[in-house]
């Protein structure tokens, strides 16, 4: 990643983050962006790509703010040579809260 565009990511995914420990996240974002994590933690990009376009079709109010940057770690994690991994892709993923660990109350 460049510099810069780790940073924007990084950036985004703050937001994302404020906004999921505050309880400003509706049910079905929580839940779709868990499954999303799931999607680029096993490194299927297609699949993550398609949960990105639903949220911004159903939800964009609520996501426009952050989604940029989930579409752009998508983008460069793939992009990101595969022989030799180690699973360290996925290390960006991992700062995401999953559904079953937000701790908040529905």
């Amino acid at each position: 990643f460049q510099k810069q565009v780790c940073n924007d990511i990084g950036r985004r995914l703050t937001v994302l983050e404020d906004a999921w420990a505050q309880g400003k996240l509706s049910a079905p974002v929580r839940k779709r962006m868990s499954l999303l994590v799931q999607e680029l933690q096993q490194q299927r990009w297609d699949a993550a790509d398609e949960i990105h376009r639903s949220l911004m079709v159903d939800h964009v109010n609520e996501v426009s703010q952050w989604m940029v940057g989930v579409k752009r770690l998508i983008a460069e994690t793939r992009a990101l040579p595969t022989e030799g991994t180690d699973g360290s892709a996925d290390t960006e993923t991992r700062a995401l809260p999953t559904a079953e660990t937000d701790g908040s109350a529905d």
